[in-house]
């Protein structure tokens, strides 16, 4: 058995701090990522990266005369969020996450002898996490562990406003999810009801056995060794959980 996870479903609410664990990841070198955290020469799927992909198509049905189909203006028209009625496309996104991990790597066998692929996403809602893990085919579940990055919803705020002012000091595409959005979508979570509020675990997901562990990620840190020891103890108690899983 190789030494890395092969799935590593990342989750959390928008701005907990998954962007900043992918980076983190990103400038650690091979072995020592693999040896301190279980991850590969990783790869991601982001449902973000899709979601805005809609936002942009709005924006050409806009310009050529029709109604948004998906998202709303906000913020005097600087910034984009998922209609409220429109939820619908959080799950579609679970058939994409299927299609793409599907054709780009659940057949290369090389892929998974160093390799990780990690998907990245945020779901709110009172069965959020219960309706969205499901979702997810077999094939992918059989193979992954959880980390869900653990914020509270005013936490959540205060980062995703201090860091759309971070950015709009530097540029003028400069975007955050709406306020609106996140207090529709992201007040409500039901991580620790799905989870029991147990911290670390085994989920019985479609029959398939998921170890998860939440990893509470305040107070915010950004200095790398303060991060690294968060990051290495939550890990290294999710790869214990993983290498020992029944699936």
């Amino acid at each position: 058995m190789t030494q890395t996870f092969d799935h590593l479903l990342l989750l959390g609410r928008p701005a907990a701090g998954k962007s900043e664990f992918i980076d983190f990841m990103k400038k650690t070198s091979d072995n020592d990522r693999a040896r301190d955290f279980h991850i590969g020469n990783f790869e991601e799927l982001d449902d973000f990266v899709w979601l805005w992909e809609k936002f942009v198509e709005d924006d050409l049905w806009q310009a050529a005369g029709f109604p948004r189909l998906y998202s709303d203006k906000f913020d005097g028209g600087r910034n984009c969020g998922l209609k409220s009625n429109k939820g619908e496309l959080f799950d579609f996104m679970f058939a994409r996450f299927n299609h793409e991990a599907k054709k780009h790597f659940l057949n290369r066998s090389d892929f998974y002898h160093d390799g990780t692929l990690v998907i990245e996403f945020a779901r709110g809602g009172k069965d959020g996490y219960t309706r969205a893990l499901p979702r997810l085919s077999n094939e992918i579940l059989e193979r992954a562990a959880i980390l869900y990055v653990k914020v509270s919803y005013e936490e959540s705020c205060r980062r995703n406003e201090a860091r759309y002012r971070e950015k709009l000091a530097h540029s003028v595409l400069a975007h955050k999810v709406p306020d609106e959005t996140l207090d529709h979508f992201y007040r409500l979570d039901d991580w620790d009801t799905l989870t029991q509020e147990r911290k670390e675990g085994v989920l019985d997901i479609k029959g398939i056995h998921i170890p998860f562990v939440t990893m509470l990620n305040e107070p915010e840190l950004t200095e790398r060794e303060p991060l690294a020891k968060r990051y290495g103890s939550a890990l290294q108690k999710l790869w214990q959980l993983y290498k020992h899983s029944p699936s």
